[in-house]
């Protein structure tokens, strides 16, 4: 997702026309697409998109009565000992695996 101009668009997903909504336009499924939010939602995402570091990741895209739904989150990284946990995790599943493997 990318903020410009103070509207947010979603960039990169994969979104395929319905067959039955056109015999002659062939739109585009990898289009940016502008998300509807009102100005107060889109400041507030903004603000913490920018101040606080955190980062807007879809969650859920649906239909709801014609209209495609998109169900945005904000996520947070990881800080260093959270990556050192999750490095010093997967060599103790690697080690388990080769293990098992030598036997």
């Amino acid at each position: 997702m990318v903020v410009e101009n103070g509207e947010i668009f979603l960039i990169g997903s994969h979104v395929s026309p319905l067959p039955s909504a056109s015999t002659h336009v062939n739109p585009d499924p990898v289009r940016k697409r502008k998300l509807l939010l009102h100005r107060d939602e889109i400041s507030k995402l903004v603000g913490s998109v920018e101040r606080k570091g955190y980062t807007l990741v879809p969650l859920a895209l649906y239909w709801k009565k014609g209209k495609a739904k998109l169900e945005i989150g904000l996520a947070k990284g990881k800080q260093a000992h959270d990556k050192r946990a999750s490095i010093k995790e997967r060599e103790s599943d690697r080690e388990l695996a080769r293990a098992i493997k030598a036997r």
